[in-house]
């Protein structure tokens, strides 16, 4: 089974990030998820990058607010594709120091970076990335996509009447 590790640095990113849990589980994508600092448990960091792909880790969704530096520094450690949750924290700059944080990573070093708070996409992605090569996950995407454009349609009947 694919497993997506969602780890943020604080307790207080929960809120935010159990968006991409929900969506993850809908998917019936097994989900791990851990508080992982990279100021204040930086072993632990330094540990759970270097071997999650040992422990069947196929994708790693790492939400941090403010300095955000956990995204990249599991991505400079990890083989493994990461997704970068940029987090508005109490102690955030309107939460563009987080975006910026995790989205301009140095050259060899990348971190797919998705919305302030947006948890639910990082989710999404990290399930297309498993269904490239699980045709169950991909099919499920395919599902939720039309559920997607459904919705849309049926919003839009009865605008012009």
């Amino acid at each position: 089974m694919s497993k997506v590790a969602v780890i943020m640095g604080s307790n207080s990113d929960m809120q935010v990030m159990q968006d991409a849990i929900d969506i993850l589980k809908e998917f019936d994508i097994e989900v791990e998820v851990d508080i992982v600092s990279a100021h204040r448990t930086p072993e632990k960091l330094f540990d759970f990058s270097k071997n999650a792909h040992t422990r069947g880790i196929k994708v790693i969704i790492a939400g941090a607010g403010g300095a955000a530096h956990l995204p990249g520094m599991v991505a400079s450690l990890s083989p493994l594709p990461i997704i970068g949750v940029p987090v508005k924290s109490s102690n955030s700059i309107d939460g563009w120091d987080s975006v910026l944080s995790i989205l301009q990573m140095p050259g060899g070093v990348p971190v797919a970076t998705v919305a302030l708070n947006g948890a639910k996409n990082a989710g999404i992605l990290a399930a297309q990335i498993l269904g490239s090569a699980d045709q169950s996950i991909l099919n499920k995407i395919v599902d939720y996509k039309e559920g997607l454009k459904a919705k849309v349609i049926d919003s839009a009947k009865g605008l012009n009447n």
